[in-house]
């Protein structure tokens, strides 16, 4: 039997510079999509899936985060004291979120690259597989992706990837899975994944879409792209590099995620998220669709083929 999955690594070091200057003093993962930051989003996400122990690694100029999740009875007690008292539950909330999911934070150290989070939460995980989750993902689903990514794994028992179905002319946008074996329901055996694939050269009709569930293996060639590392002081470390490594001699599945995935990351598409979720919140949605109706009344008319 698989062992339990319990916990997960965001890694939120990053510096945001795709979102510059939106994020010059405010961390990308507490900018506001619908009334919630991104990074709430994807702790509730993991939370909804049974994770009990969440490590958000954190680089310099990220104390908003732990901020955000931090209790706050002073605040608390003043709304209740104005009368306030959805506020003060709002903020009771978000503590009690943070609270279930044992939150803990860990400075980011090593090279540069997206693997060096993982292997720098990795001494805490033992031989335990762990999620790890972007923080600027939104994904919006009736089962969480998270809860998908854990059933894929317990029917596997191997590292596993989360996949959207994708339009190839996109597929230099993203990791592209070498795929071995279509096993029905979504699964797939996968070999490996290609780095952004012009579209004649995209190996499948899916994308690597953030989100995975690694095992001691996946964190094993991550410390020896780390040791390499070191020793030439040339390169990154990724975790996509890691997971090829491994799937070029052991078994990775992809899971083709049922749900809509935003990307909060550059303008347009933290825009689009935005939007999106305005659109779908029951007070807010309804005065947004009021307002498009009453630009699109006040467009001027645009004449026809005819001229008239």
């Amino acid at each position: 039997m698989s062992p339990r999955i319990r916990r997960a690594v965001i890694p939120a070091a990053g510096l945001g510079s795709r979102l510059l200057p939106l994020t010059k003093a405010t961390p990308k993962e507490m900018l506001p999509v619908g009334d919630k930051p991104v990074i709430e989003h994807t702790v509730r996400e993991l939370v909804d899936s049974g994770i009990t122990d969440i490590t958000i690694v954190v680089s310099g100029g990220k104390s908003l985060i732990q901020d955000h999740f931090r209790p706050n009875p002073a605040l608390v007690a003043q709304l209740r004291k104005d009368g306030k008292t959805a506020y003060a539950d709002a903020v009771e909330e978000v503590a009690e979120l943070a609270r279930k999911g044992h939150i803990t934070y860990l400075d980011q150290y090593g090279p540069y690259g997206n693997g060096t989070p993982v292997l720098n939460a990795a001494r805490s995980f033992g031989d335990e597989p762990v999620l790890v989750l972007w923080p600027d993902d939104v994904f919006v689903a009736e089962v969480p992706r998270a809860q998908q990514l854990i059933r894929a794994y317990e029917q596997t028992g191997c590292p596993v990837l989360a996949l959207l179905p994708m339009d190839p002319a996109h597929s230099q946008r993203y990791g592209v899975p070498l795929v071995k074996e279509d096993l029905g329901d979504g699964q797939l055996r996968i070999t490996g994944l290609v780095e952004k694939p012009k579209p004649q050269d995209a190996p499948s009709p899916y994308a690597a879409i953030g989100g995975y569930v690694i095992t001691p293996g996946i964190v094993d060639e991550l410390r020896e792209q780390t040791r390499r590392w070191y020793e030439h002081r040339t390169g990154e470390i990724y975790l996509t590099d890691a997971i090829n490594a491994y799937a070029s001699t052991r078994a990775v599945y992809g899971q083709v995620i049922q749900g809509r995935w935003y990307d909060t990351g550059n303008p347009a598409d933290y825009l689009v998220a935005q939007m999106a979720f305005a659109l779908a919140h029951p007070e807010y949605g309804p005065l947004l669709r009021g307002l498009v109706d009453e630009l699109d009344a006040d467009r001027p008319d645009t004449a026809d083929d005819t001229g008239n």
